[in-house]
């Protein structure tokens, strides 16, 4: 196997980051609401980071096709570990059914919309939610993430991950949500826009009043931030050498502390599983 250097490691990394944001997007048009866009970004993003340490160009596989295989395994797996479907979802659809079919045998017909919402005492656009959210359970379970299509189990690994692997994996993803979140706010701005909320770059460098190329050097010196903050706690030899002013030092010194006690081991897992209790992480306010 060819190993990379840690500078053409950093090119892929930056040049199929958009990658993130379209599978991304794909998957959150067919989960409910209330499934993080967060969460699903920070498992793909951690995702090529991975597969940037694990690509060997000698297969003659490219790297975008190689990266991409491993962004939907991981958002999958995410979703599957998550329980994306949470209990209060489940709740409302078991209610609605029984609801349903007792409204149906007492009144010889199915009901309408408003007196099932009135025996349920939610207002119809409520009711309307909640049939929209087993339908797209319906999607999830029937027709998968792919153009291919097959179930979502078709595009699982066939071994679930052992407990220990299990646990790096969550510690992994909550080292990558406290490196953003300790981030000097305007390169989170630009990560956070960028990458998550998606907006593009020219809207960017008219809010922070700079050029578009600025908004670039910005992304890759976060980009460069977030690796090596994660690395100095998870893998220490991956970690570029710091150049230029004791200053300079001292700003990534702090920085990589900071990451460190941004949380605990126990926080961090439960970061990474936040999805599962229905909520999305808290984000910054602009």
């Amino acid at each position: 196997m060819v190993e990379l250097s840690a500078a053409e490691r950093h090119a892929l990394v930056e040049k199929n980051l958009p990658l993130v944001g379209y599978i991304t997007s794909e998957f959150i048009g067919r989960l409910p609401s209330h499934v993080s866009r967060d969460d699903l970004t920070s498992a793909g993003l951690m995702a090529l980071f991975q597969a940037s340490r694990g690509y060997d160009p000698n297969t003659g596989v490219p790297f975008n096709r190689y990266a991409n295989t491993r962004i939907r395994g991981a958002i999958l797996d995410d979703l599957r570990g998550a329980d994306w479907a949470s209990r209060g979802v489940r709740s409302r659809q078991r209610q609605l059914s029984r609801t349903e079919d007792q409204l149906t045998t007492e009144l010889g017909r199915t009901p309408t919309s408003a007196e099932l919402a009135a025996s349920l005492g939610v207002s119809e656009k409520e009711l309307a939610s909640t049939r929209d959210e087993a339908q797209r359970s319906m999607v999830l379970s029937m027709q998968g993430f792919t153009a291919e299509g097959g179930s979502i189990d078709d595009h699982l690994p066939t071994h679930a991950p052992g407990p220990e692997q299990e646990l790096l994996h969550r510690e992994r993803l909550g080292y990558l949500r406290s490196a953003i979140a300790v981030l000097p706010e305007r390169l989170k701005h630009v990560i956070e826009g960028y990458f998550i909320q998606e907006r593009p770059m020219a809207e960017l460098a008219e809010e922070l009043e700079v050029s578009e190329s600025r908004i670039s050097q910005m992304r890759a010196e976060a980009l460069a931030l977030l690796r090596d903050g994660m690395n100095t706690h998870l893998s220490p030899e991956m970690v570029s050498k710091v150049t230029g002013s004791g200053a300079a030092l001292k700003r990534k010194e702090s920085y990589f502390a900071a990451v460190g006690a941004q949380s605990d081991f126990r926080s961090r897992l439960a970061l990474s599983a936040f999805a599962s209790m229905g909520a999305p992480p808290a984000r910054r306010t602009a």
